[in-house]
């Protein structure tokens, strides 16, 4: 869940930063939150998949 709350969290000083004006930190922190967004995305759809499959650990206990 940490690697969301950073991903919202680069989201958060993009948008700032572009109603301030400053376009080359905000172009950063929005490719950085695509990033960290993607890679959430990625990690949870296997986790997903780990779990209908019944690997993992909720289907050890």
């Amino acid at each position: 869940m940490d690697l969301l709350m950073w991903a919202i969290i680069a989201l958060v000083v993009s948008l700032i930063a572009g109603a301030l004006g400053f376009s080359g930190v905000a172009a950063g922190a929005a490719t950085v939150a695509k990033v960290l967004f993607g890679i959430f995305l990625v990690i949870a759809l296997v986790l997903f998949l780990l779990v209908l499959l019944g690997i993992g650990a909720a289907a050890a206990a």
